[in-house]
């Protein structure tokens, strides 16, 4: 991909990664129990699965091939996968084991085909600002400089979001850990640019990015970008309604 900057600028054309992975292999346990006969993935928001509002976005913005994952209930969502158009959908199968956030991305390597690609939780819901935020993403991403690209938000408008936050950004757009029993400013969003390059030398099975993207802070590549619009956390049955009311008020 073409070397951009990381300063904001107006919106201009962006290649965006022809490539997505979609982590859709948790197991709902904060949204029980609407989770007990659905993966959480298949819950409705504003009239739709989660699932469809991340791919929906993914097609708009130009990706073609988009990997899934799945562990819990998995045939409920290759069921419904089957029924679009317009994306090429591969399943990367966690049938056997649950592999977490890392262990899911190692596994489904072979099937993505882009390097940078986008990685996106399923169960976010964003709506974009004065750019495309896959857009915004791409305009920022630097393959000389960066391992990973990290939409963040906002603490403050992290809606229904409970947490301390995960990052601080500095100015150049490096990233830094929240320090313990500290608030930190931003928010990671679920959505992300990743190279192939953080994924090198991972461990075997089940672990979480963390222990990636910490290696990638010691050496000085993983950065982040600011979401320009509006973001959910929707991780429990309250926050359906809360954030479908906010939408109809927008």
């Amino acid at each position: 991909m073409k070397r951009t900057t990381m300063s904001l600028r107006p919106e201009v054309d962006a290649e965006v990664p022809k490539t997505a992975m979609v982590m859709a292999a948790g197991l709902g346990k904060r949204m029980r129990p609407l989770t007990a006969t659905r993966p959480k993935p298949m819950i409705e928001l504003a009239g739709k699965p989660m699932i469809d509002h991340v791919l929906d976005k993914l097609e708009e913005a130009g990706v073609e091939k988009v990997v899934v994952n799945v562990h819990y209930l998995p045939d409920a969502i290759e069921g419904h996968l089957a029924t679009r158009r317009g994306l090429d959908i591969a399943i990367s199968d966690e049938r056997e084991a649950l592999l977490e956030t890392g262990g899911g991305l190692v596994k489904a390597l072979p099937l993505i085909d882009s390097d940078p690609f986008i990685s996106c939780n399923s169960d976010n819901f964003w709506v974009d600002g004065p750019s495309d935020t896959l857009k915004l993403l791409s305009r920022q991403w630097d393959a000389e400089r960066m391992d990973a690209l990290l939409l963040l938000v906002p603490h403050a408008r992290a809606f229904h979001h409970r947490g301390k936050g995960d990052f601080h950004l500095d100015r150049h757009g490096k990233l830094a850990r929240r320090l313990p029993n500290k608030v930190a400013p931003y928010v990671f969003t679920g959505i992300q640019l990743v190279s192939k390059r953080l994924l090198r030398d991972a461990p075997d099975g089940k672990f979480s990015t963390n222990i990636l993207w910490d290696r990638a802070i010691e050496e000085g590549r993983l950065y982040g970008a600011v979401h320009q619009g509006l973001w959910f956390d929707v991780g429990t049955p309250p926050a359906i309604p809360a954030t479908e009311s906010i939408l109809r008020d927008e």
